[in-house]
């Protein structure tokens, strides 16, 4: 770490800490635009090496149960339904995968770590799965080396992250499907979807790249940073107070709060050891599918996040160049991964919805359908503002409204359709044809 970490840094956090391994962490942290009162978001790092603990709402831990955080809080309304199996491969390791929802098939494929349980429990990819399994009969798995999957695996490549999705495709008997790469599972989607084109309908990638981050030659600097993340990684995995966790954290979702970033800590340590995660981390970033991108023989829609920290949208760019029939979609967030309730969910869901073709995904609120009749004309003039993207701030200003004066509005509208979540709300608002004017986003 040392020729990269400013000196300046490096000495005041030894001096605070006492330790030169946490200072050099500290440093490398300040440079990723974190450290003592530095305002991340919403958050405030409030020490070196503490994290001030949301006072409000009970954090479950991952376990196999059909309970549901929302925003900090147990909701039991929503039941997990997955069945999960095991299946072996060619060399012999026991992979797992989940099945849940009904409807056409859709294979998500599987990002850096993951727990097939835990991501139930996850602010992260809760929205995902919520919105997915509403419609589809969803295929996912856990690598290996990860979640329920064997854990003590000695044969990690990129190589055999291909053939063990393929494995898992097969095990779960679905011929011909739709597929969604996301994050670091968007290589390995890429390279299936190259080689076996007769199966693969329609291909969704989401803020994922053709080039790992070590192969960005152009990009010096982000190799740098990617050697120091590493060893971020060794050095605070699965600490007690999480705060080394919090680093990485930050830069997948820098708009959310501390419950978002515990939940996403919580996920990486339930998923796998710091060894394994260090060692995939080598893998995703040493990937080149350049070649295979451009064999993608499906329609494919690329949608990223403009502000994204984690992979630049230059990324994203370069990888529609490189696919023969593909849409690119930019998004308004600086989030890797979108937050439920920023407004950039209505665009991501109406895109996915349109690009595979189905009339409707169905409620996300429990199968209920939008009470329409119910709603003032205020209220409803709120929804369609937010089945188009805006926030809060924008509403108002379209509307001539106090900000407080829409917030009100849009506590009692979500209580009367029955939602907790704006991305709820969204999926029922333009299932019912609200949202769907030109302009989808920002007033003028």
């Amino acid at each position: 770490m040392t020729g990269w970490v400013k000196g300046g840094h490096a000495k005041r956090a030894a001096a605070a800490t006492g330790s030169p391994q946490k200072a050099a962490l500290l440093a490398a942290g300040r440079d990723f635009g974190l450290g003592t009162g530095a305002v991340i978001g919403p958050r405030i790092w409030t020490s070196a090496f503490s994290i001030a603990r949301p006072k409000g709402g009970v954090l479950v831990e991952c376990a196999p149960t059909s309970q549901v955080v929302r925003f900090g809080r147990v909701n039991r309304s929503r039941v997990m339904n997955q069945s999960i199996r095991l299946c072996t491969t060619a060399d012999g390791v026991r992979l797992a995968y989940a099945v849940s929802g009904a409807g056409p098939p859709l294979v998500m494929s599987a990002t850096w770590v993951s727990h097939l349980e835990h991501q139930w429990r996850s602010f992260t990819w809760r929205p995902w799965l919520d919105v997915f399994t509403r419609e589809y009969k969803v295929l996912r798995h856990d690598v290996r080396g990860c979640g329920l999957s064997d854990r003590n695996v000695s044969n990690l490549s990129f190589e055999t992250c291909v053939s063990d999705f393929e494995c898992v495709i097969n095990a779960a008997s679905f011929q011909r499907f739709a597929l969604v790469g996301a994050c670091g599972g968007g290589p390995a989607a890429i390279e299936y979807a190259a080689q076996h084109p007769e199966r693969v309908s329609h291909l969704v990638l989401y803020a994922t790249y053709a080039r790992g981050q070590w192969r960005r030659t152009d990009r010096p600097d982000e190799i740098e940073k990617g050697r120091v993340l590493l060893d971020l990684t060794r050095l605070g995995w699965a600490q007690e107070d999480h705060t080394f966790l919090q680093i990485w954290a930050s830069r997948y979702q820098p708009g959310g709060t501390l419950e978002h970033l515990r939940s996403w800590s919580d996920q990486m340590r339930a998923a796998t050891s710091a060894d394994t995660a260090v060692r995939l981390l080598q893998i995703v970033w040493n990937v080149d599918v350049q070649e295979a991108a451009s064999k993608i023989k499906c329609p494919v829609l690329i949608v990223h996040p403009e502000g994204d920290l984690t992979v630049p949208v230059e990324e994203g760019r370069l990888l529609a160049s490189l696919i023969p029939d593909c849409r690119f979609v930019p998004l308004d967030s600086a989030n890797h991964m979108l937050l439920a309730d920023e407004p950039a969910w209505a665009r991501l869901y109406g895109e996915v919805r349109d690009f595979l073709g189905q009339s409707a995904i169905a409620s996300v609120a429990s199968g209920n359908t939008l009470p329409l009749g119910e709603l003032t004309s205020r209220e409803r003039a709120v929804l369609e503002a937010i089945a188009k993207g805006l926030d809060n701030g924008e509403i108002a200003a379209s509307l001539r409204l106090s900000e407080k004066t829409i917030r009100n509005y849009v506590t009692r509208l979500f209580d009367k359709i029955h939602v907790k979540h704006r991305y709820e709300a969204i999926v029922l608002a333009r299932d019912a044809g609200l949202g769907r004017g030109i302009g989808i986003g920002r007033p003028a």
